[in-house]
Formats: C-alpha cells, sequence, structure tokens
C-alpha cells in the first residue's frame, strides 16, 4: 500500500507543521524522500546531496 501522508506532519500550537521537506521544483504537496547521503524527489528526480 504505502507510507500515510498524516505521519509527515506534526501539530504546534494548533497548526500542522510538515516534518519533510517539499520539492522546490515540484512544490507543495510532493515530499522529497531521505536517503543516507541525499534527498530526492520521487516525482521529477529533482536530488540534493548532503555536507
Amino acid at each position: 500500500m504505502g507510507v500515510k501522508r498524516y505521519t509527515y506532519y506534526k501539530v504546534e500550537d494548533d497548526k500542522a507543521v510538515t516534518e519533510k521537506k517539499h520539492c522546490p521544483r515540484c512544490g507543495p504537496g510532493v515530499f522529497m524522500a531521505e536517503h543516507k547521503d541525499r534527498v530526492s524527489c520521487g516525482k521529477c528526480g529533482y536530488t540534493e546531496f548532503n555536507k
């Protein structure tokens, strides 16, 4: 099935705050996958490497 999207949010002061990063190309609603050495978008392939 897949991961439930509500697990990517936490509640702070009656507001939902995302714990994962959004893709800068695809915009809000598309989360980036966290890998050991990088974060990447599964939709467009955008990748940022960790230092």
